[in-house]
């Protein structure tokens, strides 16, 4: 039996359909379906696939070391060309006809492609950042960073620690061990942060009713949530996503 229709079996046998597996896990209902017919093309890339794979194991309490082997078994093998991962991730068009290009043209593209994604996802990230939800300011509070550079443009503003659309439920994460990616939104989908949480710091997050978080390392982070310390949520380099409410 291949991993997509195991996933398939455990999923049908905990009685959950594929929008409870995609609520439970914050995967796409439409990546769930491919993923079972064992297509993993659109899980962003080797990485994700992987935290997919671990993030449905635990969800319908299967076997995460057998999921990740038969992953490995069946998708681990294949070899690809730097063109195919371009193509995949949208950096370049498939070709139309083949045509016989020098190696070093392909290198001369290779690099102007990943410094096109690399400036891209400088401009995205702080278009993300523009759309976070600012935390309430308190009459203590220290200037935002817009209004220190205002008034002193050399100056160097400390980062943004606190983020909140409410009271409701409140997640503190401290990247005790190593740093990680991280994306927080609340219940109406409003994010309130995404980027990098660097080795050491603390992040708080409050909202009205409930927290999503996705974590890209779960291994290096620990979370209190309600004032309550949490168990680890993963293990280095696993991406897992988990979401909390007033009763958590």
């Amino acid at each position: 039996m291949s991993l997509g229709s195991l996933i398939a079996k455990a999923r049908k046998g905990a009685g959950l359909s594929l929008e409870d597996l995609a609520a439970k896990t914050n995967i796409r209902t439409s990546v769930l379906s491919e993923i079972e017919k064992d297509n993993f093309e659109h899980c962003g890339g080797e990485t994700y696939a992987r935290g997919h794979v671990r993030n449905i194991a635990t969800t319908l309490k299967a076997n995460q070391k057998e999921f990740i082997r038969l992953y490995e078994e069946e998708q681990g093998g294949e070899v690809r060309s730097m063109k195919d991962l371009l193509v995949e991730n949208s950096v370049m068009r498939p070709p139309q006809e083949s045509r016989k290009i020098s190696w070093k043209v392909l290198v001369m593209i290779s690099v102007v492609s990943l410094f096109v994604v690399g400036v891209a996802q400088v401009i995205i990230s702080n278009t993300t950042s523009s759309d976070v939800v600012s935390a309430k300011p308190s009459a203590s509070a220290t200037p935002s960073a817009s209004e220190t550079q205002a008034e002193s443009p050399s100056a160097n503003p400390s980062p943004q620690n606190t983020f909140s659309t409410g009271t409701g439920v409140e997640v503190v994460i401290n990247a005790s061990r190593d740093k990680s990616w991280l994306f927080v939104s609340d219940a109406a989908g409003r994010t309130l942060f995404s980027g990098q949480i660097s080795r050491g710091a603390v992040k708080t997050f409050s909202s009205d009713s409930q927290l999503n978080l996705k974590v890209g390392n779960a291994g290096g982070v620990d979370l209190k949530v309600n004032g309550k310390k949490i168990e680890a949520i993963g293990i280095d380099g696993e991406v897992v996503s988990v979401s909390y409410g007033v009763d958590s």
